[in-house]
């Protein structure tokens, strides 16, 4: 069964809301750029408020080592995402220090097997998202196709435009290791604000 990821929550209220459905990851950015961002002191309630039972997931952007560390510890993070140009050593830095790390590719017009899978030992996921300035929540897609010829060596995300109608399309994805999708912009009222109906929808339609 595809699994789901709601990124970009970053408001208590909402995120319990949204809690209550059954989705598998809660994502809380911390890269102060996006529209999405927890903020420099979150509000400690927006992770309590997300039950053990739903990986929480914190996604980062070439930021330092020992603050991501510092970040995963403070808030009971389960999960570290790598959205920006982080290293294999890096990744593997974050792996031997027992955190469950996602690495993110950006897909402009196609997916470079191997180059993915050379990361295969330093992540425990594969993230693919769409090429675009702003890292991400964009709403744009890139062409899912590509999937039909792709063997990955580790389970995948994924991101990059997924919206409301999408649950077919995403059901029809023939690849063995696609494991979960992570949605976003298009389930919004407004930035890191989710949509309860519109996720919940989505998800009993994708999870039958």
């Amino acid at each position: 069964m595809i699994k789901v990821k709601v990124c970009g929550l970053n408001n208590p209220e909402n995120a319990r809301k949204i809690a209550v459905l059954d989705i598998d990851y809660a994502g809380f950015i911390f890269y102060p750029a996006s529209e999405r961002y927890v903020g420099n002191k979150p509000d400690p309630d927006l992770f309590s408020s997300v039950p053990r039972r739903i990986k929480k997931t914190g996604v980062f952007v070439d930021e330092a080592k020992e603050k991501v560390m510092k970040i995963s510890g403070m808030y009971s993070l389960d999960v570290v995402q790598l959205h920006g140009n982080e290293s294999i050593e890096y990744c593997r830095e974050m792996k031997n220090n027992g955190l469950t790390v996602i690495k993110v590719f950006h897909i402009k017009n196609e997916i470079d097997q191997d180059s993915v899978n050379s990361w295969s030992d330093v992540c425990d996921y594969f993230l693919f998202d769409t090429a675009t300035d702003s890292l991400g929540g964009s709403g744009k897609k890139f062409n899912w196709d590509f999937f039909k010829e792709q063997k990955f060596k580790r389970p995948f995300f994924l991101g990059g435009g997924i919206g409301p109608e999408d649950f077919n399309d995403l059901k029809k994805i023939q690849n063995e290791m696609f494991y979960a999708a992570d949605i976003n912009s298009r389930f919004e009222i407004s930035p890191g604000i989710k949509d309860y109906e519109k996720i919940k929808s989505f998800v009993e339609y994708l999870k039958k």
